[in-house]
């Protein structure tokens, strides 16, 4: 039976460079499809190479599989690329996702492009749930990033999405796919990096108004926590449509292909879910809560796992604010519920109700004190919730946006790409923050 996988050197490539593949093929010749994302894979090109084969690696080393070079034509849009590998050439267009033969990469411009839009792909959040060589950052506190998988191509751990069975979720095309998809079929040009790009410190320079993430970017750097601040700072604005962002701060190796995140606090026993601890050294909220960035965080949200959930949408609690402009929705509204958009994970602020009961938030988590909850959906008791320090706030997805010389959008919910495409509100709410933030 015929074998083939493989991974990038780099996860991004800008345009007119080279870029390096690392395969293993069993068959003697093999080819390879590159597709560009959108909202259809276009063909971008093709070539075809002699195999060789390759033992597998462990999850903490480099695999170091054969390596074979593709000079990116300079005229490739910059946008997230599929590498298919087949022995046989087809004119049939392959499925995008698979858990072998694919090979994900982003393409970079090769200068400043004149768009508006930065959209991140979380190679890091990809890595730490890629199981290639028996383990991730859920059994292991360090991983190699030169292996294959990495949001295509590869083993996935975690539970099976009820809602959408078609991919794992913690995979390329369970949330950034649609999310891309829906941005082109809406005409929303964007340049794409990844989040090895950011920590890097490059792109945020190049000129862009908005730096766009989708679905579930839960491991981030100090490097990029501290270059995305300083966009903030000089007047860029972010917009998260997603959850359980900036939740474990990950050291990445020197020459960027590794990783690295201490989850559990010192003397815990096998098995302690760190989440539910107190004293993990790589816990962003116990040492620089991420709220002072995004606004919210996990720990005032919880997730639902496991298993359809009991419904939840945003309660609408400003109808008037920009955010739902044309969208029809009035104050006390619910937005999503029918798809369940809250969930599967989900952030919040510590909040109290004011004199007109609506939600303001405390502070005292962090979250910025201008911070405007502006949809709220309190969560039932038999989610997951992680620790947090003591306080009275109950535990809720805050949607919301603060403005601090850049605006930062949060939607609070890692499923909000997921009903893109059939709820009408959930959109309509989408292009309002593109076309006011970009």
């Amino acid at each position: 039976m015929t074998s083939m996988s493989g991974y990038p050197a780099r996860p991004s490539v800008r345009a007119g460079e080279v870029l390096r593949l690392h395969i293993s093929a069993s068959a003697p010749r093999f080819h390879v499809d590159f597709y560009r994302w959108g909202a259809t894979p276009h063909h971008a090109g093709h070539v075809e190479w002699p195999g060789g084969t390759a033992e597998s690696g462990t999850f903490d080393a480099d695999w170091r599989w054969p390596a074979y070079e593709f000079l990116v034509p300079p005229e490739w849009r910059s946008g997230v690329y599929i590498a298919a590998l087949s022995t046989e050439p087809t004119s049939d267009m392959p499925p995008m996702d698979s858990r072998e033969a694919r090979i994900l990469f982003v393409v970079t411009p090769s200068a400043p492009s004149g768009r508006k839009v930065l959209f991140k792909i979380p190679t890091f959040t990809y890595h730490a749930y890629n199981t290639a060589g028996g383990g991730s950052l859920y059994s292991a506190a360090q991983v190699t990033m030169l292996r294959p998988g990495g949001g295509v191509g590869g083993p996935v751990k975690g539970l099976p999405d009820p809602y959408d069975t078609a991919s794992p979720r913690q995979t390329f095309a369970h949330w950034d796919a649609p999310f891309i998809a829906w941005m082109e079929m809406n005409r929303i040009e964007s340049d794409f990096c990844t989040d090895l790009d950011l920590h890097e410190g490059r792109h945020l320079h190049d000129g862009y108004r908005l730096l766009v993430a989708a679905g579930h970017d839960e491991y981030w750097s100090a490097e990029i926590r501290r270059n995305v601040t300083a966009f903030r700072d000089s007047g860029g604005n972010i917009a998260n449509f997603g959850a359980n962002t900036c939740w474990w701060r990950v050291h990445v190796a020197p020459d960027g292909a590794g990783l690295r995140c201490d989850k559990f606090p010192p003397g815990a026993s096998a098995g302690k879910d760190p989440d539910s601890s107190y004293g993990c050294p790589d816990h962003w909220w116990e040492s620089e809560p991420e709220n002072s960035l995004l606004g919210v965080s996990y720990r005032n949200g919880g997730g639902h796992w496991d298993g359809p959930r009991t419904p939840l949408g945003f309660t609408v609690t400003d109808a008037d604010h920009w955010l739902f402009s044309g969208t029809g929705l009035r104050t006390g509204d619910v937005v999503g519920r029918d798809g369940a958009l809250v969930g599967y994970e989900c952030d919040g602020a510590a909040y109290e109700l004011d004199a007109s009961g609506r939600p303001r938030p405390t502070g005292r988590d962090g979250t910025p004190k201008d911070f405007e909850i502006l949809g709220i959906a309190p969560l039932p008791g038999d989610w997951n919730f992680a620790a947090r320090e003591a306080m009275d706030s109950p535990r809720a997805a805050t949607l919301g946006l603060y403005t601090a010389n850049g605006t930062v959008f949060t939607a609070a919910t890692t499923d909000w790409a997921r009903l893109l495409a059939t709820a009408p509100r959930v959109a309509a709410i989408t292009r309002n923050v593109f076309t006011r933030l970009s």
